[in-house]
């Protein structure tokens, strides 16, 4: 059994540890209903033959074309259309090495309890790059069924009165995105500065739990307008320099997600944890290398793989406007079909804060 500074060490049991690690983000945004497994995307990268991309293909709705049943009218047959969607896995690796690990580093906390943590955050927090990176990419999309998507899932009040969130920005922007169906969006992304706004005006309320001792107690986790919020500042701003009459501002990019937003399915790696050590080095080193390769793929849209330099794509490869389109039948002209954006989960909203 492979030894870590001087302990034995499980990678299998490591691997159930870290996966055992309350993490609140990555725990919201599964309970959220945003993220959701696919049997369909987990069955074809378990088969021999799709190991990095695959297509998935859809069935479409049946045709609409009712005629008027009044005994002289031949009646006419309309039929149904398939869709294909390309999903991509993304694979990320790294490696921790520190010099006499267990003393200097834990200082007397058990080891498996500190790396765990630490390893667990460390991947949520990759994780949610890739999100953002994918999330960019969307709406970066062009093209003319495409930009239906990105123009009306992103609502920018940057331009009306002070630009910041109110009372009717977040209903007003999953109308604009999904009509009648915006009851699907359950969760909020946003940066501090755009949640103290809406703390400000009372907008933003916090979950209350009841301790052991029947005390009322505040919770971090919040909701606006019933859907939770996660503040993160790791979400998108941009410094947006004076022009003309208008002073500079930071523009702030909140996202509202739904249920089954992302379709998410850890597809794993041969080796996700594994130990090494140096006695030589430094003194003696020991090295934790840690990999996995993971599937997130957006509702509706499609990796074309257009841009892609390897069998796993870079960040930047995620943000790259021209690999993702909307879900389509392939077809041209009038029989070209589009996933109806109005059933795809996702959409942004841009304000100074």
């Amino acid at each position: 059994m492979a030894k870590f500074d001087s302990k034995s060490f499980n990678p299998q049991a490591f691997g159930k540890y870290v996966e055992r690690v309350p993490n609140t983000k990555k725990n919201e945004l599964i309970n959220s209903g945003a993220l959701r497994g696919n049997a369909n995307i987990r069955d074809a990268f378990s088969s021999q033959t799709t190991t990095s991309y695959a297509r998935i293909p859809y069935f479409g709705k049946i045709g609409k074309g009712t005629q008027n049943y009044d005994g002289q009218t031949d009646i006419t047959s309309n039929g149904s259309t398939t869709f294909e969607r390309g999903v991509v896995v993304v694979g990320r690796a790294d490696a921790f090495t520190e010099k006499d690990f267990s003393k200097d580093i834990t200082a007397g906390v058990d080891f498996m309890d500190n790396v765990a943590q630490q390893v667990s955050q460390y991947w949520t927090e990759v994780d949610q790059d890739t999100i953002l990176a994918i999330l960019t990419g969307i709406f970066a999309m062009t093209g003319t069924g495409n930009k239906v998507f990105v123009d009306n899932h992103t609502y920018d009040v940057t331009g009306e009165g002070e630009g910041k969130v109110g009372e009717t920005t977040l209903n007003n922007a999953l109308q604009k995105a999904s009509g009648d169906n915006k009851s699907i969006f359950t969760i909020a992304l946003m940066h501090s500065q755009v949640a103290t706004n809406l703390e400000n005006m009372k907008l933003l309320k916090y979950f209350t739990y009841t301790d052991a001792n029947g005390i009322e107690r505040p919770l971090t986790l919040a909701s606006w307008n019933g859907r939770a919020v996660l503040i993160d500042d790791s979400m998108p701003t941009q410094a947006v320099a004076k022009s003309g009459d208008v002073e500079a501002y930071t523009k702030y990019t909140t996202y509202v997600l739904g249920n089954g937003a992302f379709d998410y399915e850890n597809i794993g790696a041969k080796v996700p944890y594994e130990m090494d050590r140096d006695p030589a080095k430094n003194g003696g080193e020991d090295t934790l290398y840690t990999r996995q390769r993971k599937v997130f793929a957006p509702a509706g849209i499609s990796y074309e793989k257009v841009s892609q330099a390897t069998l796993s794509p870079t960040d930047a490869e995620l943000a790259n406007g021209a690999n993702w389109a909307l879900v389509n039948n392939g077809e041209s002209g009038n029989k070209l079909q589009y996933w109806d954006h109005k059933a795809i989960p996702i959409a942004r909203i841009i304000s100074k804060g």
